[in-house]
């Protein structure tokens, strides 16, 4: 016969799939961090003594959209495998963006099993144009989806022009 779960052991399980994460950093170590909603936040470049300290804030995946021409990007990598985190690496540039790359971070962040996600960028700009395309899709306005992104982040012309182009050609092709 199975004996009830008691309620410590439902919170304990609990706690593992809403983990905490800081509500906020020290921008020298992380700029631009916001917690967008529970489990996920956003950032420019982390630093690597901010990187080797994301298990301990509670994060289990790292979603990185820097491009392998900047620097620290294999580092990095090494860096958060080394702590046992799930570490998804998705290049963007403006001239590259694109529904593929939207749709690879949206997989992560709709996953329950990839738990509390750090999503960044070196400025998280990169970040807020594949968010505001997110919002787009899921029904805000465009207005709205803008507005979000623009909170996270998102300040580059060529990035604007980009989410544009995907939701355009989304739209087309409907």
């Amino acid at each position: 016969m199975h004996k009830p779960l008691s309620c410590a052991a439902i919170l304990l399980c609990a706690g593992a799939v809403f983990a905490q994460i800081p509500e906020s950093v020290d921008p020298a170590a992380i700029p631009n961090y916001r917690v967008v909603r529970p489990g996920l936040a956003t950032a420019g470049q982390p630093s690597t003594e901010a990187l080797k300290k994301l298990k301990e804030q509670g994060f289990t995946t790292v979603i990185n959209l820097r491009t392998e021409t900047e620097p620290g990007v294999k580092e990095e990598e090494a860096i958060v495998k080394g702590q046992g985190l799930n570490y998804v690496w998705v290049p963007v540039t403006a001239a590259t963006f694109s529904q593929q790359q939207v749709d690879q971070v949206a997989k992560v962040l709709d996953d329950p099993k990839a738990g509390a996600v750090l999503f960044h960028c070196g400025s998280a700009s990169r970040v807020g144009a594949v968010w505001t395309v997110i919002q787009a899709q899921r029904g805000k306005s465009y207005e709205e989806a803008e507005s979000e992104g623009r909170k996270i982040g998102l300040s580059s012309p060529a990035l604007v022009e980009a989410v544009k182009k995907v939701l355009a050609s989304n739209a087309e092709s409907r």
